[in-house]
């Protein structure tokens, strides 16, 4: 007789045979294997935990904006290798590899469309491109965007998922920190509406520059808003760090977050606010 390993192995096999790959999938935050097709019905959340998976810029925009309404802008802005960067591997080859597994030039994607019937300009980072990392043409798109909310009297919103500022472009990338700043100040003496949403993770340059700047600043649940990481700095100032610390639910308690929003009501928020502030 066969031993047990043997049996369990030809069993997983029979089972494999009749279930298509990647049907299931596991909840990295609570560990449930979760049925993809029900997880993508419920936003990317896991049914179980309310863990928000994170999303594509594509999937955010089809979630967040009424369906169709959304005519994409500045797409024809591109990143370039200026510095010609190398580390294992050359930043010109990596952009082509995540251009071709994401359909997208860059880290954002921005251009005009509705929420609830509300007019507005939107700026949606990519979380799967280079971690949503900020070079010099995500800094462009999203100054570009500001701009057009200002010429177009529309309130703007921007969607942040990023690890920071881009090595690969040093001191350039660093540079759109400064530039996205100084758009949203022209935005703000103009009297007009910024909604900026953090999502899992908003680190680093973004969140030290125009993702903390919002009229109102929203938060999906548990995600990881902060400069540096928690174990870096925790190594650095040699203390344990507060539970929950950089989280979406400890940043409102110390007030750095007005609203922390499950991803099925952020429709309906986004368009709350808008109204508060354009018709009130």
């Amino acid at each position: 007789m066969p031993g047990m390993s043997q049996v369990a192995s030809q069993e997983g096999a029979r089972r494999s045979d009749g279930v298509p790959e990647g049907l299931w999938m596991r909840c990295p935050d609570c560990g449930d294997m979760l049925f993809r097709k029900v997880v993508a019905e419920a936003l990317h959340v896991c049914p179980k935990c309310s863990y928000h998976f994170p999303i594509s810029a594509r999937q955010r925009i089809d979630q967040l904006l009424d369906t169709g309404s959304f005519e994409e802008m500045f797409a024809d802005v591109a990143p370039t290798d200026p510095l010609e960067f190398r580390d294992h591997k050359a930043y010109a080859d990596r952009l082509e590899q995540y251009q071709r597994q994401t359909g997208d030039a860059d880290a954002v994607v921005c251009g005009k469309g509705f929420v609830k019937g509300r007019p507005m300009m939107a700026g949606v980072m990519n979380p799967l491109f280079m971690g949503g990392s900020m070079g010099s043409a995500v800094g462009e798109k999203v100054t570009r965007t500001i701009e057009a909310a200002v010429e177009r009297r529309l309130p703007l919103l921007i969607v942040s998922s990023s690890g920071g500022a881009r090595m690969q472009e040093s001191m350039l990338s660093l540079m759109q920190m400064a530039k996205t700043s100084a758009a949203l100040a022209r935005l703000d003496e103009e009297g007009m509406l910024y909604i900026s949403l953090l999502t899992d993770p908003t680190t680093g340059g973004v969140t030290a520059s125009f993702a903390m700047l919002g009229d109102f600043i929203l938060a999906e649940p548990r995600a990881l808003i902060g400069f540096a990481g928690p174990r870096v700095i925790s190594n650095t100032i040699k203390v344990e760090l507060p539970e929950g610390f950089q989280r979406s639910e400890f940043l409102q308690e110390h007030g750095f977050v007005d609203f922390v929003v499950h991803r099925k009501d952020l429709r309906s928020e986004i368009a709350r606010l808008v109204d508060f502030c354009v018709k009130g």
